[in-house]
């Protein structure tokens, strides 16, 4: 068979300019792009309009009661049956903040400073929760919980009243890790369930266009609300430099303008502009500052042997460029990555050498001092927890959760509980995520290494953003509007769109789009039959039966370290592949780019190589037989082989010597006689 990767009509076969040197706007000549900026050109990004202070918010209370002051009404939390200062909406976030901490135990404050992990499976543990809340204080949480929209809805709103019923009445601030993916990853993601299926982050930079990316945010905002989730910890503005690193899917991209642009467009559409929060937003806790892309080999550093990220080509500040999108747009949140920049010199200051949760020079003296962010600091999880010998020595395929729990305390392995909880937060992080044992942070103040002014502060920063949440006003859903609201006939639509949009045509040889009067029987590896039938074909079983050979191939995870992005030819996809093409049917290989996979024996056994970053088989099949077409350019370059990968500089983009595919490259179908 002639496998030419050059076959087609070309959209890039450069890489791409930086991006104040491009158009923004629509991707060009792309059908399922077009449709994506019709079905959300109403948008709904206006709906998260600052609210105006002089007007009386929707209440709701299920303990509490409602006072009438000055003809307004409020709620009551704190059920002395007057207006306290931080019930009185009138007043800024800020002073209403302020209030409230002066009114609160060093022991409440303390909880404040916790990001607990709600647990349980088909409900949330109940009692777990009580004993967080009642006796540590602890009033935000992170969810996992996979369930429908409408119990998810009624579960936030069970604990949002037990919350209610405490002495202050302060209200639970729910976190979750991105759900709108295809990628479910333990500690990183969580499965879609009803929320409307999108790209993971990697294909929306595929798609190449912010404004797409924004709209996606909004839908996300809108699903996350209805069902009582308030903060995002997203997106990732980790640049994709060390092909082999396993985190590329959550990234935008490769080179710092570029991501900058997405990352602004994201926390634009979740937080409703670039005013800060408002009772609409969905806050954002932009991620892992800063450099994290750069790991060593490509390992990752949930684990103790892939602790250090490096920069032997001087290109740190590069890293730096994509959180100016960030601040831009107003972003709320930081979270530090686990990674210990090795030997990094900046400005004259050699970098401590510990994980960015600990590092005052990149919290206090470039977040806070260079940039002037005052969000909140959210630590990653586990910062401050134990790692034993047990947990040095794992490395994957094993969990980097043991018996042990989860411990990355990079740096600082040898402190004290207390004394890591007193780095992090004196460092500058405002609350310890993962955590549940507010008593460390007493034991920090009782020994005099971390002071309570600075417990006040963080408390303080944690807070507003309750308030500037519109939290203390209703902390309540509607368990039917997210019914209709999650998944949506409208932003399924959306999301297909942008799946068929951010599919990336790598080769070609006349094959695709398929013709019906040509194609009825195919074989199929990695796609549900069902869905084959649903889109016109007869599913067969084996290739010599096929008029058509489908087969997805998932990254290959090879080598010792499981760092290899080649195909040794034992995985079961390219298997598939071999038998498709041998069998002498017209073969379509279909390889998901979560890392930039080195695809030559791919090509080779091909007539059509289209790239997938997230896409579901129905939209996969559509777009092979031209209800849609292929719209996406690589996000990064796809190497030629692991010694190229292996001789590249893990901070800089796109630099391995001979690039099978560059960077923005991208091919159109062939239309004529079709």
């Amino acid at each position: 068979m002639g496998k030419n990767p050059d076959a087609g009509t070309s959209r890039g076969a450069a890489p791409r300019k930086s991006a104040a040197g491009r158009r923004r706007g629509p991707v060009a000549a792309v059908t399922a792009g077009a449709l994506l900026a019709t079905i959300l050109a109403s948008g709904s990004a206006a709906s998260a309009a600052p609210q105006q202070k002089v007007r009386q918010p929707a209440l709701d209370s299920r303990s509490a009661a409602i006072i009438t002051v000055d003809g307004r009404s409020f709620r009551d939390l704190d059920g002395n049956g007057t207006l306290t200062p931080y019930e009185d909406w009138r007043l800024t976030p800020e002073e209403r903040a302020k209030d409230l901490v002066a009114r609160l135990s060093l022991e409440e404050k303390a909880g404040q400073l916790m990001h607990a992990s709600l647990t349980g499976k088909g409900t949330y543990d109940r009692a777990a929760f009580s004993r967080l809340l009642t006796e540590r204080h602890i009033t935000t949480f992170i969810s996992r919980l996979g369930v429908g929209a409408g119990t998810l809805a009624s579960e936030h709103n069970d604990l949002q009243a037990l919350a209610e019923q405490q002495p202050f009445g302060i209200p639970l601030k729910i976190s979750t890790d991105p759900r709108n993916g295809f990628t479910v990853t333990e500690g990183q993601t969580v499965s879609n369930g009803d929320f409307t299926p999108f790209p993971d982050p990697i294909g929306m930079g595929a798609v190449d266009d912010p404004e797409t990316t924004k709209a996606m945010a909004d839908i996300i905002r809108r699903e996350y609300r209805a069902v009582g989730i308030h903060e995002a910890l997203s997106p990732q503005a980790d640049l994709a430099t060390e092909p082999r690193w396993t985190r590329i899917n959550g990234t935008f991209g490769a080179t710092g303008e570029e991501v900058r642009e997405h990352v602004q467009a994201y926390v634009e559409g979740m937080q409703g502009g670039s005013d800060g929060l408002t009772p609409d937003s969905v806050a954002t806790v932009v991620k892992h500052w800063v450099g994290y892309g750069a790991q060593v080999n490509g390992y990752d550093s949930h684990y103790y042997y892939g602790r250090y990220a490096a920069f032997p080509g001087n290109n740190f500040e590069e890293h730096l460029t994509p959180y100016e999108g960030a601040f831009a747009a107003g972003a709320s949140g930081i979270m530090p990555t686990y990674s210990i920049l090795q030997d990094l010199e900046r400005d004259g200051t050699a970098v401590e050498q510990v994980g960015a949760n600990h590092n005052e020079y990149l919290l206090q003296d470039v977040l806070r001092g260079e940039y002037g962010f005052d969000g909140v600091i959210t630590s990653d999880w586990g910062i401050a927890n134990d790692c034993p010998a047990s947990c040095l020595a794992l490395r994957p395929p094993l969990s980097f959760v043991g018996a042990h729990g989860a411990g990355m305390p990079w740096g600082v392995e040898d402190l004290t509980l207390a004394e890591r909880y007193a780095s992090a937060v004196n460092a500058g992080v405002d609350i310890i995520g993962g955590s549940d044992k507010p008593q460390y942070i007493l034991e920090a103040v009782s020994q005099g290494l971390l002071g309570e002014e600075r417990v006040d502060e963080a408390a303080r920063r944690v807070l507003q953003q309750k308030f500037e949440l519109g939290l203390f006003e209703n902390p309540y859903v509607d368990g039917s509007a997210a019914e209709r609201i999650v998944g949506s006939t409208k932003s399924a639509k959306a999301g297909d769109a942008a799946q068929a949009a951010s599919l990336t045509l790598l080769s070609n040889d006349g094959v695709l789009p398929v013709s019906r009067r040509d194609v009825r029987k195919v074989f199929l590896s990695g796609i549900d039959a069902d869905a084959a039938r649903d889109a016109g074909f007869t599913p067969v079983a084996t290739p010599a039966e096929a008029d058509l050979a489908v087969v997805r191939l998932a990254d290959p995870r090879g080598g010792a370290d499981l760092t290899d992005l080649d195909f040794s030819g034992d995985e079961p996809g390219y298997q598939a592949l071999l038998a498709a093409s041998d069998a002498g049917v017209p073969t379509v290989a279909v390889p998901n780019l979560a890392r930039p996979l080195i695809l030559g024996n791919v090509v080779e056994h091909a007539d059509a190589v289209l790239a997938d970053y997230g896409v579901s088989d129905s939209v996969l099949l559509d777009v092979l037989r031209g209800k849609g077409e292929p719209g996406g350019r690589l996000p990064f370059e796809l190497p030629s082989s692991m010694a190229e990968v292996e001789a590249q500089l893990p901070d800089v983009p796109n630099d391995t010597a001979n690039p099978l595919f560059p960077a923005g490259f991208g091919l159109s179908y062939t239309r004529s006689g079709r």
